[in-house]
């Protein structure tokens, strides 16, 4: 019997969803479906029963959570055991993100390292989506989680998309332009604008649509255009992800005429990433697919 038949079979248990355990365990909703099969099988039971509403463990599935979580356990530590004697947590793997996916991938990604792996080092650094690729690009950081530049990679990056999202306009539940579906460029030329510091992708986005904006400030992070714009600094550009929810009274209307903006992992082409960061990278690819499902759940 493979362990890892028994890693998925429990996640679903967790989660009560096939396709929630396929992004907690970062493989496709059919590959698990299929492992849980091919389980049943093995012990000749059925674990699961499958619903409308997900799944459910069959009083045999509950009986099996609690060796089979022992047998997890166990191959955690062989495989602990194994990466420690072998150098594989020696070093540290280097993180580079820009504001937005700071907090939604690569913070819960620190979060799943300190649970999953706490022997792991790591190091975050934040910065615009340029900085970032030419760390990586140096070496000094193993990997970038960053906004889509708009030209090519530097010879000796490569990108791999994660996830995109469309760009819109925040503000204040009672300005002029908060009852309306959506918005245009040409609909912001009178409004002082809140945009993320210059060298990033939105701030290159907007003095590509705009010939003279009215920015009157330059911010650092996604939360920062938040506050400004709740305290009436002006409409702030921002892409549609789910961040700074502790912020009240604000509105986000989609900007009809703006591309999407694309998050990508950047890595060098000719690096050979340490067992350590390909540890890294597999919880970055998962995380940025439960963010894609989370994104699409949302009305």
């Amino acid at each position: 019997m493979r362990v890892e038949r028994a890693r998925y079979f429990l996640a679903a248990v967790e989660t009560g969803s096939l396709r929630a355990a396929a992004a907690k365990c970062g493989v496709s909703q059919p590959t698990i479906g299929q492992q849980i099969a091919l389980l049943e099988e093995d012990l000749d039971v059925v674990l699961l029963t499958r619903g409308r509403h997900g799944v459910r463990p069959t009083p045999a599935g509950r009986a099996l959570v609690e060796p089979l979580g022992r047998l997890v356990a166990a191959e955690d530590a062989v495989r602990a055991s194994a990466m420690e004697s072998s150098g594989a947590y020696r070093g540290r793997v280097g993180i580079g993100g820009v504001s937005v996916t700071a907090e939604t991938i690569i913070a819960p990604v620190v979060g799943r390292l300190r649970e999953r792996h706490p022997g792991l080092r790591f190091t975050v650094r934040e910065g615009a989506s340029a900085a970032i690729e030419a760390a990586v690009l140096d070496g000094e950081l193993d990997f970038g989680v960053v906004t889509m530049p708009v030209g090519p990679a530097a010879p000796g990056l490569h990108r791999i998309p994660l996830v995109s999202a469309p760009v819109g306009v925040c503000m204040r539940t009672g300005h002029p332009l908060a009852g309306r579906g959506h918005v245009h460029w040409r609909d912001l030329e009178t409004w002082p604008i809140v945009t993320m510091r210059a060298g990033t992708v939105l701030w290159e986005m907007l003095h590509r649509h705009m010939a003279a904006p009215d920015v009157v400030i330059q911010a650092m992070s996604a939360r920062t255009v938040k506050v400004m714009v709740a305290r009436g600094a002006g409409l702030g550009i921002l892409a549609g992800f789910e961040t700074s929810a502790d912020i009240a009274d604000l509105v986000w209307l989609p900007l009809r005429d703006a591309p999407p903006v694309q998050l990508c992992l950047t890595q060098r082409r000719d690096g050979r990433p340490s067992p350590s960061a390909l540890i890294v990278r597999r919880l970055i690819r998962a995380e940025a697919d439960e963010l894609a499902e989370r994104e699409e759940r949302r009305p």
